[in-house]
């Protein structure tokens, strides 16, 4: 599922391509016919993430909310535009580009109203100004919750993955079953920076690069990672390899039905 960094590029596309100018919106798929038929012609006015959900906004009471999902893409490119192929739930076409989405688990018109109460029950999103950490702390801070759980929980920190889950922990030595009530408040001071930080690199090189300079396996004559999600990586999906730091074997295990990475001598047990 792609992470919260992948929203934002979205938006941030979106808004160069489309915003502030009329929208011929299209639902070649047919599925959301109904409400592209109410779009078509209007001007997109606003593209903005929150954590993994996009919202596009369209005069002052309409908006789509799209969540990509597992298997969720946007395809762009200038025009003209070809005759569309495959299941392509909607379709933008501006003044010069378009835009396919294929295969959502979401792409709903909304009112106002109804875009914000989905936005009220998601936690802070490190990549908006209008995060506020000391809410995401109050919430790990007050939990019996493992911190992997609490990370990954998109009411208490939204637009966090797997991979930026993995990566964090790591970076700071926390064991990821350490309990939120049990993390100390210098630690979380720690982390926060380092996640927004971690996310707008993200935004930028659209992929997901957390090892420090010192560690990077290519400083040492080793081979770059090749892996679909880009970027060198501590310990996600490097089960059994040795760890960039100690050399220790990755663990890996489920946790809450996802996969969870982490080196047992970098990220000791807690008690």
């Amino acid at each position: 599922m792609p992470e919260g960094h992948t929203l934002h590029r979205l938006a941030r596309l979106h808004r160069k391509l489309f915003v502030g100018r009329p929208v011929a919106v299209s639902s070649p798929q047919g599925r959301f016919a109904a409400s592209a038929e109410l779009l078509d012609g209007e001007v997109m006015t606003a593209a903005e993430a929150h954590g993994k959900h996009l919202f596009h906004r369209y005069g002052r009471d309409r908006v789509v909310h799209v969540h990509l999902g597992l298997y969720g893409t946007f395809a762009e490119a200038a025009l003209p535009a070809p005759e569309p192929r495959g299941q392509v739930r909607m379709r933008l076409v501006g003044a010069d580009h378009y835009a396919d989405l294929r295969g959502p688990t979401a792409c709903e018109l909304l009112t106002g109203a109804e875009a914000r109460a989905i936005r009220g029950r998601l936690g802070a999103d490190p990549l908006r100004p209008d995060a506020d950490p000391e809410q995401v702390w109050q919430r790990i801070s007050r939990s019996r919750s493992p911190v992997a759980t609490l990370l990954m929980d998109q009411s208490v920190l939204a637009g966090v993955g797997n991979v930026y889950r993995a990566e964090l922990l790591f970076r700071h030595g926390v064991d990821p079953q350490l309990p939120g009530r049990e993390l100390d408040r210098a630690t979380w001071d720690a982390m926060w920076p380092d996640l927004v930080a971690l996310m707008r690199d993200g935004v930028r090189r659209n992929r997901i690069d957390t090892v420090r300079p010192e560690h990077d396996p290519r400083r040492r004559g080793q081979v770059a990672r090749n892996d679909r999600h880009g970027g060198e990586v501590y310990v996600y999906r490097r089960a059994g390899m040795p760890c960039l730091v100690c050399g220790t074997g990755v663990n890996h295990s489920a946790h809450a039905g996802r996969n969870l990475f982490w080196c047992p001598v970098c990220q000791p047990a807690h008690g």
